[in-house]
């Protein structure tokens, strides 16, 4: 039976899904996460997730006793039959059904329908998804109505009472680092600064003042932008 005060969040070692991590830690007695790898060009995400992890018990002693298990998944299958640019050695370009070739089709519904399934069998309430639906690539797998419709579809097909929540729908970047401070203050903002990864090129050299990547590609663009923005408001 899934326990509404239990949640499993979707956990890629991003900046979005960290923030939604020590969002659930504020609101769950428990908390598991979950990883994919799907055979991203960007792996370099899921080398940091443990870090991160770490970091998140040591911020404190109530996060530390409410983060329970994590789970790596397999989901190669998706990138064997998808051809974008973030499963494969390819210039990010925008194609001609108006989606970036960085959309990777059917990713967040297949991510959500194995997250409930796991979730199920540890008897977990609520699936946390870093979905966005303002500061995004377009994707249509990231809206409100997606998620909603996903929702639906799930706990009808597993007569289940799961409740998906997407803290991030309605934020722009800025809101986003504007979320982590108001759950863990200037450690948290620091952690996800320098150890999470977004950058959708798997660059990790350099550690800008936004944090690691290439600078250039969309996911790096949206964050520094976002980082700009919220210290211009005096974080």
């Amino acid at each position: 039976m899934q326990q509404a005060d239990t949640a499993l969040v979707l956990f890629s070692g991003g900046q979005d899904s960290t923030t939604c991590v020590a969002w659930a830690l504020e609101r769950f007695a428990r908390v598991e996460t979950v990883g994919f790898d799907y055979g991203q060009r960007h792996a370099v995400e899921l080398a940091v997730r443990p870090r991160l992890l770490a970091g998140l018990r040591a911020l404190s002693p109530e996060w530390d006793a409410r983060l329970g298990a994590d789970h790596l998944l397999d989901l190669s299958l998706i990138g064997s039959i998808s051809d974008t640019a973030l499963t494969s050695e390819v210039a990010i370009s925008m194609q001609e059904n108006g989606l970036p070739n960085t959309f990777v089709p059917g990713r967040n519904l297949m991510f959500l329908t194995v997250a409930a399934t796991l979730a199920y069998r540890r008897g977990l309430g609520v699936l946390v998804g870093g979905m966005c639906e303002t500061d995004f690539s377009g994707y249509p797998d990231c809206r409100d109505d997606t998620i909603k419709a996903l929702q639906v579809a799930l706990n009808l097909g597993m007569a289940s009472r799961f409740r998906l929540e997407t803290p991030l729908m309605w934020l722009t970047k800025k809101q986003t680092w504007q979320l982590a401070h108001a759950a863990g203050g200037a450690p948290l903002v620091e952690l996800i600064r320098a150890d999470t990864h977004t950058c959708y090129l798997g660059e990790r050299g350099t550690l800008h003042a936004w944090g690691h990547g290439c600078g250039t590609c969309p996911a790096c663009e949206l964050r520094a932008r976002g980082h700009a923005e919220y210290l211009a408001e005096g974080a």
